[in-house]
């Protein structure tokens, strides 16, 4: 063979290795959905299939990418992580301690996440969530606190991020600091750094898309967070939404982009043991995915999406007792239980001294209890003597998560349905259970084995050619 025609050879294949060693995505999307633990994700699939009387699952659209695992959660501190000590594992890829945000556990050195080694390399970036932008999980990602309760401190550090699209409910504490003062509000603050305060969709598709952005929910609204998936009516803000403007937002210029997207709600509804409503934001996460994977269909060859989460909540169970699933009953829930909880209230207000029947049919509006489900004699014997309490005693009775204090006898009512619909529940706290990993598109084939949750921004970055601090 001709040494010249043989070394050309030698630096061909070089070259094609190399070439397809070097590929790395353009568009990165992090998804996370906030306490789902992968029987969040078999509930909702099951129960698409179940209101079509199927004994079967209907998948969502991520647990159909080609490759998906599980990882564990734990943190620095506890075997049971929190939001902050969970979403630091997953922006910076370094455990911590409950309760800390980007920085080590003594709240002393800033560690930088995926998202700033994005915007290093050029990439525009975006920080979504279907709460508030100061929450521990999004904020994991453009900010470094010691505390994740420092919601105005955390709140300011969006101007040293200088990231592209902030989108949430609003903002927490934007005028109380740590400390409790009264200071000058964030607003302002963020406006001075370049970025455009859009309240609502409207303000939205009259902006400037190439502006640094911070979409909140419409004014009047309520800045905690975006309503529960199953409570929302036509042109509430939801987060398929939000993730579609921040597509479009940061799709300006050729610089590829990377967006991290929560669905943080789900945590939320299984803090209250809500079964249906966690169902409902499992199946609204899905949708805000569709909207990556449509993305993603465009651009295949440039594209890699990430969906996973920080941690389980409730520790839910699908099935207690009875070999045959009954989740269909969830469709009688029409509204979530803090929906419930004000509406029990405006009921007792209007009827202060409502019969036990009374009582009864009301639930049966809302819940389908006694209408179209039976209920267990226990939950039976527990709902009338909360009502007897509440309507004839006159004595109110709550019921505390994370979240939200429900009324007991809505509290009470969620917790008959979940039995009667085989969802089952160890706590209304956080658990040690498998997250799931989901995976599609430029470097998703290293996401196959076990994990632990640090390892999932390591990936990342390994994908996507940066190098880890």
């Amino acid at each position: 063979m001709n040494i010249k025609f043989f070394n050309l050879l030698i630096a061909l294949f070089l070259f094609i290795g190399s070439t397809f060693a070097q590929k790395q995505p353009k568009y990165i999307f992090f998804m996370i959905g906030d306490g789902m633990g992968l029987n969040q994700v078999q509930a909702a699939e099951i129960y698409k299939a179940s209101l079509d009387n199927k004994n079967t699952v209907y998948p969502t659209v991520f647990s159909q990418f080609p490759y998906a695992t599980f990882a564990t959660s734990h943190s620095q501190s506890h075997g049971v992580t929190d939001s902050g000590a969970g979403g630091t594992a997953l922006a910076v890829g370094y455990k911590t301690k409950n309760g800390v945000i980007a920085m080590d556990s003594a709240g002393v050195k800033a560690y930088k996440s995926i998202a700033y080694l994005a915007k290093e390399k050029g990439m525009k970036v975006g920080i979504t969530t279907s709460v508030s932008i100061d929450h521990a999980t999004p904020a994991s990602f453009y900010a470094n606190q010691p505390d994740r309760d420092m919601y105005y401190e955390i709140g300011l550090d969006i101007i040293k991020s200088n990231f592209d699209f902030f989108a949430g409910s609003g903002f927490l504490k934007p005028t109380t600091n740590a400390k409790k003062e009264e200071v000058a509000s964030i607003f302002p603050q963020l406006e001075k750094a370049g970025y455009k305060l859009l309240y609502g969709l409207d303000d939205y598709k009259k902006a400037n898309k190439s502006d640094k952005l911070i979409l909140m929910n419409n004014k009047g609204t309520n800045p905690v967070s975006l309503k529960f998936a199953i409570d929302q009516k036509p042109g509430d803000l939801n987060l398929s939404e939000i993730t579609s403007a921040a597509i479009e937002s940061l799709s300006q210029g050729d610089q590829g982009f990377f967006l991290m997207v929560e669905g943080g709600k789900i945590d939320w509804a299984c803090h209250s043991n809500d079964g249906a409503a966690a169902i409902h934001e499992v199946l609204d996460f899905n949708n805000a995915v569709q909207k990556a994977y449509e993305f993603y269909q465009k651009h295949p060859e440039e594209t890699l999406i990430i969906v996973t989460a920080d941690h389980e909540t409730g520790g839910m169970g699908v099935g207690n007792g009875s070999s045959t699933l009954k989740i269909k009953n969830l469709e009688n829930q029409k509204i979530s239980q803090e929906a419930l909880s004000l509406l029990v209230n405006d009921f007792r207000t209007k009827n202060p001294n409502a019969s036990w029947e009374q009582l009864k049919e009301f639930l049966g509006e809302n819940l389908g209890l006694w209408k179209n489900i039976k209920v267990s004699e226990d939950f039976n014997e527990d709902l009338q003597e909360a009502y007897e309490k509440s309507f004839v005693e006159h004595k109110n009775e709550t019921s505390k998560s994370l979240y939200a204090t429900s009324d007991k006898i809505a509290d009470l009512a969620i917790k008959a349905l979940n039995k009667a619909s085989s969802v089952s529940w160890a706590s209304g706290s956080h658990s040690a259970a498998y997250i799931p990993v989901y995976a599609i598109g430029v470097g998703s084939e290293e996401f196959h084995k076990k994990m632990d949750n640090v390892d999932i921004p390591r990936t990342v970055s390994k994908v996507a050619g940066w190098s880890h601090p």
